[in-house]
């Protein structure tokens, strides 16, 4: 008697276990599709405020995305994507952090071209204060603004170095050209500003940066110009004399072409 006891017991308390194991079961199974369910939910939110260019929207759905599903299977594209709604909605310093991480974390990725375009992209816009008269010198957001330019043409730069046939190089040239340009203006008043002032060796800083580092911009031959007045300023004919041939040839150059 005491045997089939034991044995009722142990059979008992196998089922029970066996119950117990198919209910956690279930609930797994259970908790796994609905967080399948809303990962997807949130994917696809993302995506339809992506697609109706509310990109501060889908950025908020992206982060949130990441942040719950870090590990998921639409992760690596959240992560891709939030670069280009940062981008889309002008948050540019976002944009650049982005870039960064998905370069640091998928340096092989097939789209990591894009991720360097962005980046570069992302480096400078035309809000900035760039040309306004009163933040010439000592102004901060000026300083910051020059500075963000140049090294927005530094990430071009290497962005094509990189991928030179990219289907985003011939868009990335042209915001280099833009930005040589726009750099060298800057360059060409901040010099005209300490001519005004007789400043004429920082002047000369200013035009020589010019002509070493943007030798293609629009700006070299005010540049020469300026190099020249400075030049007879400070009493160094031989030097303006030499600067005024660079001059004529570069002229001379420029009407051949």
């Amino acid at each position: 008697m005491q045997t089939r006891n034991k044995h009722y017991f142990i059979f008992n308390l196998l089922f029970l276990l066996i119950l117990m194991g198919l209910s956690a079961s279930c609930a797994n199974k259970e908790e796994t599709i609905e967080r399948i369910l809303l990962e997807k939910e949130l994917f696809d939110q993302a995506q339809n405020r992506l697609r109706s260019g509310n990109f501060a929207a889908a950025a908020m759905s992206l982060e949130m995305l990441e942040a719950r599903y870090p590990f998921g299977r639409f992760a690596t594209q959240a992560q891709s994507e939030l670069i280009y709604a940062y981008f889309k909605s002008a948050n540019y310093e976002a944009a650049i952090s982005a870039a960064d991480r998905f370069i640091s974390l998928h340096p092989n990725h097939p789209n990591i071209d894009y991720a360097y375009y962005l980046k570069g992209m992302s480096g400078y816009t035309a809000d900035m204060s760039i040309f306004n008269p009163n933040m010439i010198l000592e102004d901060a957001a000026s300083k910051r603004d020059l500075n963000q330019a140049k090294k927005s043409f530094s990430d071009l730069s290497d962005f094509l170095l990189r991928f030179p046939d990219s289907d985003y190089a011939d868009q990335a040239r042209q915001r280099m050209v833009f930005l040589r340009n726009l750099i060298a203006k800057k360059e060409i008043y901040v010099a005209t500003f300490y001519m005004e002032r007789k400043a004429f060796v920082a002047a000369l800083n200013r035009a020589n940066y010019v002509i070493e580092h943007l030798p293609n911009s629009s700006q070299v031959e005010q540049a020469l110009e300026i190099k020249i007045k400075a030049y007879k300023e400070l009493n160094q004919s031989d030097l303006a004399n030499i600067t005024q041939d660079l001059l004529d040839a570069f002229k001379e150059k420029k009407i051949k072409s």
